[in-house]
């Protein structure tokens, strides 16, 4: 099928037209068809234009994956509306400054998030918050409007419909401005990385507050009316049941996740048979998860992009899988990318480079901050490295910023620097990366304290409730002086290597 750059917002109700009890979305024991999708999307431009929300305001949505989610999804689509999907594992105060940044007009607040939304109050002002799949009284339900039929669709690809937030090197959230054509553009990458067809059963166990989850393979398989194949969250266990039950035929992994599969104790015995491939990204990707996988007979291929860049920007097909392992890939379909060396100049191949990525995929600029350096002349600059070889494939160096990698988060020193610089016990402090195998890599303080004494639980202790578990570092090391370079900043590369060569450092692999 051919998918216009204006047309997102109809896509659900095409579908209900041509295919209309083709299942949409199995969620638990639920069966979505098209058509019953296509009511729901109806229903909620109804709710939404019943609350007279002006075009472009934000609709923001708190809570685990459910057909819900991706329903106010489309409702934006379709209405000129800007869909925000919150972090569920952040903190409040980390979710009040988005909210405050985005200026959400309304919140939904799905039953497993109700307590952490009701600690958001003081920043929504007169913002309605609707429940959904809650019985909570402070939490109204959906109430029945008149649905969609009574609005033609906006059809305007360069508005925005798409703001998901990525922290910064600074720490604070940005949120990434993404149009109605970079979506479907995004969606004709991944039809062309996936042979993607209606006849596809994608399995979606990341969260839909990331890219990774949201458009890898989701978005796109509605654009073809395949069917998705929806948990509220990753669960090995679970994972590999549907695996088994369901018979997807493509899933989306992060290394973490791929890892957490590899090690349940029902991975030997289940059945993978269905699965065309796994695509798998976010970070550098250990070579013995995707062996594990290729043992099985299930091809392993790799994704790279950004949030500013809806993600999808190099990746492998299917075919390439076995070939060139470890690869990210080749440019995509609709995408142009440069490796560009430290002078400014393109990078010959085999030369080390950063990544800049441009394409109508490609955000439009960071919301309230249009300016932003990492956009300039239609390029994103990534700030990550790689290479490119003499056969186009693109191999990963490393990263350029000072971003930790875990399970798939990205976690950002400064955020967790600027909380232990304000201890009274502290009088300088930096948080390094340190390799984990469960995780890829954990957060650990290197701390210089007023008193010795001082205990590393009270100082981990200023994390809670403040940032998310997984950002809370996982061991405290004390040192006499942070290391520093001749202009004066902290040496990064001399605190990994002290990490390595320090025997009382051995981060815990928790749940999170």
């Amino acid at each position: 099928m051919s998918v216009a750059p204006d047309d997102v917002g109809t896509w659900i109700a095409r579908h209900a037209e041509r295919t209309p009890m083709r299942v949409a979305i199995r969620f638990e024991d639920e069966a979505i068809n098209y058509r019953d999708l296509s009511r729901l999307v109806a229903d909620l431009c109804g709710v939404l234009h019943h609350l007279a929300l002006a075009d472009g305001a934000r609709v923001a949505y708190l809570g685990v994956n459910t057909p819900e989610a991706l329903a106010i999804f489309f409702s934006c689509a379709r209405t000129n509306l800007v869909f925000v999907p919150l972090n569920w594992r952040l903190a409040a105060p980390e979710l009040a400054d988005i909210l405050e940044d985005c200026g959400a007009s309304v919140l939904f607040v799905e039953d497993s998030a109700v307590s952490l939304a009701r600690k958001l109050t003081h920043v929504l002002a007169e913002a309605p918050r609707v429940g959904i799949r809650t019985a909570a009284a402070d939490f109204p339900g959906l109430t029945p409007c008149v649905g969609a039929d009574r609005w033609e669709p906006v059809t305007d690809p360069t508005r925005p419909l798409l703001i998901v937030y990525t922290s910064g090197t600074t720490g604070r959230p940005k949120g990434a401005v993404l149009t109605a054509e970079a979506v479907v553009t995004n969606a004709l990458n991944s039809i062309h990385m996936h042979a993607l067809t209606a006849a596809d059963r994608v399995l979606t166990c990341l969260p839909l507050f990331h890219v990774g989850g949201l458009n890898i393979q989701t978005t796109p398989a509605f654009a073809v009316g395949a069917t998705v194949i929806l948990q509220r969250r990753f669960e090995p266990n679970l994972v590999l049941r549907a695996i088994a039950d369901a018979k997807p035929t493509l899933i989306v992994l992060v290394p973490a996740t791929l890892r957490a599969l590899i090690e349940s104790a029902e991975w030997a015995a289940s059945d993978l048979a269905s699965l065309r491939a796994v695509t798998t990204g976010s970070t550098d990707v250990p070579r013995e998860l995707i062996d594990a996988w290729h043992a099985r007979g299930v091809p392993v291929i790799q994704v790279y992009g950004a949030t500013e860049t809806a993600p999808l920007a190099i990746y492998q097909q299917i075919e390439e899988a076995y070939a060139s392992v470890g690869a990210l890939g080749r440019v995509g379909l609709l995408t142009e990318v440069r490796l560009v060396n430290a002078r400014g100049d393109d990078c010959t191949d085999g030369e080390a480079g950063e990544v800049w990525v441009r394409g109508a995929h490609v955000a439009r600029d960071y919301w309230n901050n249009p300016d932003h350096a990492a956009f300039a002349d239609g390029w994103f600059r990534s700030g990550d490295i790689a290479v490119r070889d003499p056969q186009g494939r693109f191999w990963f160096k490393d990263r350029g910023k000072n971003v930790i990698i875990s399970g798939g988060e990205n976690i950002y020193p400064a955020e967790l620097e600027r909380i232990l610089s304000a201890l009274p016990e502290v009088k300088e402090a930096a948080v390094v990366g340190q390799s984990d195998p469960r995780w890829g890599a954990v957060p650990v303080a290197v701390v210089v304290p007023r008193d010795a004494n001082v205990s590393r639980g009270a100082i981990l202790q200023a994390f809670d409730g403040r940032v998310a578990r997984y950002k809370i570092p996982k061991a405290v090391i004390y040192i006499d002086a942070l290391p520093r370079n001749v202009m004066g900043k902290v040496d990064l590369g001399a605190l990994s290597a002290l990490l390595k060569e320090e025997p009382c450092v051995e981060p815990k692999s928790s749940p999170r």
